[in-house]
């Protein structure tokens, strides 16, 4: 009984039991109309810090995870679309779409052509299309991911790294 009792207790402190969750591919991404150039330009017009895209391939369990246990997450999603142009890319895509600069491409040559060789990974981009950080893995939770965004949407991220940006917070 006592077991039952702190493990109730542990739920209820944590409040990861009532957290509001939706579905990721549903309401975390943003509709792709592979047109990247263009998404550019919509980024800027609804005053957006810039666009992420999580690269991403089919059965990939780290992409499964971050789906599933972060991007989930209404908060996570409420955030990052408040920041955010939010999109996915398949590394191993075919699908034919257009780079920041309007050059045709496909969606594994826009990978390999940003260097991206496993998954998951986010890149966060400023609304010319610049790299701002790249976040390479699964975060930890719902915190570090959440921290993510803002070091980028605040613009800590532009001089420093998320590592760094983590350890002044910690100080």
């Amino acid at each position: 009984m006592k077991i039952f009792v702190a493990g109730l207790l542990f739920i209820l402190c944590t409040g990861t039991c009532f957290a509001e969750t939706r579905d990721a591919e549903q309401y975390f991404f943003d509709l792709k109309m592979g047109d990247f150039k263009s998404e550019l330009t919509n980024a800027k017009k609804e005053g957006k810090t810039g666009i992420m895209i999580m690269f991403e391939q089919v059965d990939c369990p780290f992409c499964f995870r971050m789906k599933n246990t972060i991007l989930n997450q209404s908060e996570v999603q409420d955030y990052y679309h408040q920041h955010f142009l939010l999109f996915t890319v398949d590394i191993r895509g075919s699908l034919p779409m257009e780079d920041f600069k309007g050059t045709e491409t496909t969606e594994k040559a826009f990978s390999l052509e940003h260097r991206v060789y496993g998954t998951p990974v986010f890149d966060f981009f400023d609304p010319d299309g610049k790299l701002i950080t790249r976040f390479p893995g699964t975060a930890i939770d719902v915190n570090e991911f959440m921290l993510l965004g803002k070091c980028v949407a605040e613009g800590a991220c532009k001089t420093m790294s998320f590592s760094a940006y983590k350890r002044q917070l910690a100080k």
